[in-house]
C-alpha cells in the first residue's frame, strides 16, 4: 500500500518550528487523531482515478449529499473566483470543487500545499504555504493561473473559520483575491457553506489561545472533522455573480474583500 500521508515524515521536514522535534510517541497519537491509516487506504481504493472523478468517488466513500442553492447563478463564463467562507476545512473544498468541476470541467484551486500529498489531485491544486509563506516557485505558479482561461476556486480567509464573538466565522478576508480580480478581470461568485465543525474543535482553539500557543493545533482535527461529515447533505448557497469592474477606488482592496465576505455570509 503507497503512503500517501505520512505524519511522521512530514513534521520532520517543516521549515521551522518545535513540531520537527515532537518525540515518536506523540506523532503515533497525531497519526491517530488525523485518521493516517483510514485515509491511505482510501486514497489506495482510488489510485486509479483523478480530478472530477475522484471528487466524485470521495463523496460517495463519505456519503455526503449536496444540496446546491442557485446553481443557476453559476456564469457560462468560467473566468471567475468562485469565493467561498471556510467553515469545515475539508468537506467544503470538496464540494466546493466539486459543484465547478461539474459546471466547467475543470479548475484551479488555490489550497493548502498539504494537498500535494494527494497525485489524485494534482491537475486541479495550485500549492500556497499558509503558515510559512510561499516560495518563489509557488506564486509564479499561482501569478501564472490567474491569467489562464480556467475556473478559479479559492476561500479568501486564508485559514478555516473559527468561533468569534459567540459565532463560527471566517476572519477578515484578505485583499489579494480583490486585486488579481482586477488585475485579471475575472468577476467574483460567492458561495456560503452553512454548517460549522464539532464543538471539540472550536473548544481546542480557544484552550490554544488561552493558553498562548501559537501553533494552529487544532488543525490536526480536520481530516476527523471531515469522517464526522460522513453520510450527512452540506448545503450552500450560490450568490450572483459581482463583476470586478464594481471595485472602485471608493474603497480599498481590503475593504472590498470585507464587502463580498458580508455579501457572502447574507446569502
Amino acid at each position: 500500500m503507497t503512503k500517501y500521508i505520512d505524519i511522521e515524515k512530514a513534521l520532520r521536514e517543516r521549515n521551522r518550528g518545535f513540531l520537527r522535534y515532537l518525540p515518536a510517541w506523540i506523532i503515533k497519537i497525531i497519526s491517530r487523531i488525523v485518521h493516517e491509516e483510514e485515509i491511505n487506504i482510501i486514497l489506495n481504493k482510488y489510485s486509479d482515478l483523478k480530478g472530477a472523478d475522484f471528487l466524485r468517488a470521495l463523496l460517495d466513500e463519505f456519503q455526503i449529499k449536496i444540496e446546491a442553492e442557485g446553481l443557476e447563478n453559476l456564469p457560462d463564463n468560467r473566468r471567475c473566483f468562485f469565493a467561498a467562507n471556510h467553515p469545515f476545512g475539508f468537506a467544503d473544498g470538496l464540494v466546493l470543487t466539486s459543484i465547478v468541476s461539474e459546471k466547467y470541467g475543470t479548475l484551479k484551486a488555490i489550497a493548502n500545499d498539504s494537498f500535494r500529498f494527494i497525485p489524485q489531485l494534482n491537475e486541479f491544486v495550485v500549492a500556497v504555504n499558509v503558515f510559512d509563506g510561499s516560495s518563489k516557485e509557488y506564486l509564479k505558479a499561482i501569478e501564472a493561473t490567474y491569467g489562464m482561461d480556467v475556473a478559479i476556486t479559492h476561500f479568501p480567509a486564508g485559514i478555516v473559520s473559527r468561533k468569534r464573538d459567540g459565532k463560527v466565522q471566517d476572519l477578515p478576508w484578505q485583499k489579494s483575491f480583490i486585486t488579481k480580480a482586477i488585475a485579471h478581470k475575472r468577476d467574483i461568485v460567492p458561495l456560503h457553506f452553512h454548517g460549522t465543525n464539532s464543538k471539540l474543535f472550536y473548544r481546542i482553539n480557544n484552550i490554544r489561545r488561552f493558553l498562548g500557543i501559537k501553533a494552529n493545533i487544532e488543525l490536526m482535527l480536520l481530516p476527523h472533522e471531515i469522517f464526522l461529515k460522513k453520510g450527512q447533505t452540506i448545503r450552500v448557497t450560490i450568490g450572483k455573480p459581482i463583476s470586478w469592474e464594481s471595485f472602485n477606488k471608493s474603497k480599498s482592496h481590503f475593504e472590498w474583500a470585507q464587502e463580498i465576505r458580508e455579501i457572502t455570509y447574507n446569502l
